[in-house]
């Protein structure tokens, strides 16, 4: 590997304030603060699935509502996973997972394109999961893939608990992910792509 596949980032609004540093070659090692349990719950299976190590620390608005820093969180992680695969050399590109957590059965798919894009077809049966709003998770995993610059396809197969439907969702991004960025030892140092470029 000829650089340290890391990224750090900070960004500050007049909603929220967060710093992330995402380490791709890790060991699932986290770290994470954002000041809503469940989020912070979530982001640690992510990190954890992914072996990809991650350190969050977020500020928000929360006597609002969870809205801008749940969305802001997948802004900066997205963005620093962008910066962390640099120019996409060398790895397999394609991710996907079936993940099941007791009923629940979630399939993500990933390509780390350059093209951004989110289909999301997970019906939550509660509106609320601790004090997060359900709709939420939508809103994150767009700002992921968005700011990732990455296709992103997640889709319930099964599931009524809407903690578990989160929790496999989470869990077959990471997975996915863990797949679409580690090195393949039979591409060198290529990208993969026909056009000899990973961007829009």
């Amino acid at each position: 590997m000829s650089a340290p596949r890391t990224a750090t980032l900070t960004r500050t609004t007049s909603e929220t304030a967060i710093t992330a540093t995402m380490v791709l070659d890790g060991t699932g090692a986290v770290s994470v603060a954002t000041g809503i349990g469940f989020l912070d719950h979530m982001l640690t299976a992510l990190g954890r699935h992914a072996l990809i190590d991650l350190d969050i620390q977020a500020a928000g608005d929360l006597h609002i509502d969870d809205h801008h820093t749940t969305e802001d969180v997948g802004i900066v992680l997205g963005q620093c996973l962008r910066q962390a695969l640099a120019e996409k050399r060398g790895i397999r590109r394609y991710g996907h997972a079936l993940i099941p957590m007791d009923e629940a059965l979630a399939e993500a798919a990933i390509d780390i394109s350059g093209r951004p894009f989110l289909a999301w077809s997970v019906p939550f049966q509660r509106d609320k999961i601790g004090t997060m709003d359900t709709e939420l998770f939508e809103e994150f995993f767009r700002a992921f893939a968005f700011n990732a610059g990455i296709t992103l396809h997640l889709t319930l197969k099964a599931g009524t608990n809407a903690h578990h439907v989160a929790e496999a969702c989470f869990k077959a991004l990471a997975r996915s992910l863990r797949m679409a960025v580690e090195l393949d030892p039979r591409a060198a140092d290529a990208i993969p792509s026909t056009k000899g470029v990973l961007e829009a």
